[in-house]
């Protein structure tokens, strides 16, 4: 009994060490898991932000790209417009110096066909008429003048309106395009984050699998180790009861007697015998095994010999009792209550005992049941933690990037409505300048070419029609 129980310390002892060096890797194994997932996510973020950043690097390249190509376009415009109004007022210089002429000469020759009026009078009128014609060109100079000033400047008021629309529609692209990508970023981080919930969700339930195959094993073990040990003493028990009765029965006729001795003295025969083989049968195997392994070899055959042994004993005691049943000697009434009384006490202790190990089983099994729910439940609330918060990020995000285009939309109208206002105090009605230009602007196609001042031909000498005179 002292073997038993210092057999189960020892069992309980290990089995406890087991289980503790099985949560001590469990739980390394969870916190190198966690420290990756977490590395794996800082590595994410932190590409996020470089994506940003490079991001955001290109779109500032785009608006002074565009700033410089709105400056070059405006001023090559104006060179253009200039450009041809030049050439304008210099083909109105020659047609009026052309006219100027033909009017003179005109003038001179209907003056000189009246003789009937004095020559200082002819000279004085061609004269005023020379003065009338030169104040008219002046005029129409002036008009020239003033109509190309009007006109660059609506060609250049069109020309900034056009490009500040084209500036804000690149930062309303540019704009989307930030958002889109971190939206992308966000729909990534999440996806990452459910992923990192499912693997470590993975490792819990393969852990406490683990655990819990490792407790059920053991209590296997134990319940197999205590019913093992629970059928030997009730083997002991049951031949020490028959141990006694026989002893008690040694009282015999001189032929049992001599019998029993002849049994034992084959016993010590056979011992002999089975003696003098091992020995042969030792020096055999020695011969044919490595010298590091005799040592184990001979511990083996030892115990081998031994229960060898301790069998071909109990078989010629069981001999000796099966000779004393078989001459009829019948065991008194004592005896036999005894043997019932026995053989009802150890079943009922087996009852027992089996009824402790069900019991036992199923409280472990209750508690695997129960630590599977909480995991269950821990995970679930986990996940919904997760939900939540990605679903207040995702909503936050879209309340940002709804607050972002409202505040750039608000800022491009403003900036709009101010042009324009300043475009009315300049003296440029809106719908003038929401007019397609007839100018080519430089880097855009579909323009109208042609300026809009055109001086096909002077209808000045009509103010002088012949015969006016």
């Amino acid at each position: 009994m002292h073997e038993q129980m210092s057999g189960y310390k020892r069992m309980r002892r290990e089995h406890q060490a087991t289980l503790l060096k099985l949560e001590e890797k469990c739980k390394v194994e969870m916190e190198t898991h966690k420290g990756a997932l977490d590395k794996e996510y800082e590595t994410l973020l932190h590409s996020f932000t470089r994506d940003l950043e490079r991001l955001e690097t290109k779109h500032q390249q785009d608006v002074e790209r565009r700033a410089k190509q709105t400056a070059a376009a405006e001023k090559k415009l104006h060179k253009e417009i200039t450009a041809k109004q030049e050439g304008d007022r210099k083909a109105f210089d020659l047609n009026r110096k052309k006219e100027y002429k033909a009017n003179k000469e005109r003038w001179k020759r209907e003056l000189s066909m009246d003789e009937s009026t004095p020559k200082r009078q002819r000279d004085l009128t061609l004269q005023t008429q020379k003065d009338t014609m030169k104040q008219y060109e002046a005029q129409e100079e002036q008009r020239l003048l003033q109509a190309q000033k009007q006109y660059i400047e609506l060609e250049m008021r069109k020309f900034k309106r056009r490009r500040m629309i084209m500036q804000h529609e690149l930062e309303d692209q540019l704009l989307r395009d930030e958002l889109s990508k971190k939206q992308q970023q966000l729909e990534q981080a999440h996806a990452m984050l459910l992923k990192h919930h499912e693997k470590t969700q993975e490792l819990e339930y393969r852990q406490q699998r683990s655990v819990h195959m490792l407790r059920e094993e053991q209590i296997t073990k134990q319940h197999d180790t205590e019913l093992h040990n629970q059928q030997d003493y009730m083997d002991r028990i049951k031949k020490e009861l028959v141990r006694k009765h026989a002893l008690e029965l040694r009282q015999q006729p001189k032929s049992l007697k001599q019998k029993e001795l002849q049994i034992r003295k084959q016993f010590r025969e056979t011992c002999k015998t089975q003696t003098k083989q091992y020995k042969r049968y030792k020096a055999q195997v020695l011969q044919t095994t490595p010298k590091e392994q005799q040592k184990e070899v001979i511990k083996q055959l030892k115990e081998e010999k031994h229960r060898k042994m301790t069998l071909l004993g109990e078989q010629y005691e069981q001999s000796i009792a099966d000779m004393f049943q078989s001459q009829s000697y019948k065991l008194d009434e004592s005896q036999v209550i005894e043997c019932q009384r026995t053989n009802e006490q150890l079943e009922y202790e087996l009852e027992m005992l089996t009824a402790y190990q069900n019991k036992n089983k199923k409280q472990a099994q209750e508690q695997r049941d129960r630590e599977r729910r909480e995991l269950e439940n821990r995970v679930s609330v986990r996940r919904g933690l997760l939900e939540n918060k990605m679903a207040g990020e995702l909503q936050q995000f879209n309340q940002e990037r709804a607050e972002r285009l409202r505040m750039k939309h608000e800022k491009h109208a403003k900036e709009l409505e101010a042009f324009d206002n300043d475009s009315l105090a300049l003296g440029f009605s809106n719908l003038s300048l929401t007019e397609v230009s007839r100018e080519t602007y430089p880097d855009e196609e579909g323009s109208l070419s042609g300026s809009m001042i055109s001086l096909a031909h002077s209808h000045s000498s009509t103010s002088f029609p012949a015969g006016s005179l």
